[in-house]
């Protein structure tokens, strides 16, 4: 199990970032947090780097489905997903979401198995459509 669900797109990082939220929508994702890296490092450090977003994702059922099985659970919600630039490619951004499976394997908490895997499916649902878009 690797750590992300992730693609790449041939595309510029505000189009990324805007049909990453579509994909996510698409899924029953909202997102209810949005941290910009690049602009926090500069503000607080005055160090520069590549545009890098992270997007908290949540699906509403699903994260009460595992709330009701660990109340804990939520130090690990929302589902962060990042969408950066490629520093390498500058024509390429980067869309990559947390592996809910860690949800499991973190807490050793098997009643979290079927929701994990769940999201597992809508979220890996919402890189593919950016794939194939």
């Amino acid at each position: 199990m690797g750590i992300a669900l992730s693609t790449s797109l041939k595309a510029p990082f505000d189009e990324a970032v805007t049909r990453t939220r579509e994909a996510l929508a698409d899924q029953g994702f909202g997102v209810l947090t949005e941290i910009d890296v690049k602009a926090t490092l500069k503000t607080k450090l005055d160090e520069d780097m590549e545009n890098y977003l992270i997007l908290g994702a949540c699906n509403p059922p699903l994260a009460h489905q595992a709330l009701g099985v660990q109340r804990q659970i939520g130090l690990l919600l929302p589902c962060n997903v990042v969408v950066r630039s490629d520093p390498d490619d500058q024509e390429t951004t980067l869309v990559e979401a947390m592996n809910p499976e860690i949800l499991v394997d973190v807490t050793g908490e098997s009643g979290l198995k079927p929701v994990a895997n769940e999201v597992t499916t809508k979220l890996q649902a919402a890189i593919d459509a950016l794939s194939k878009s």
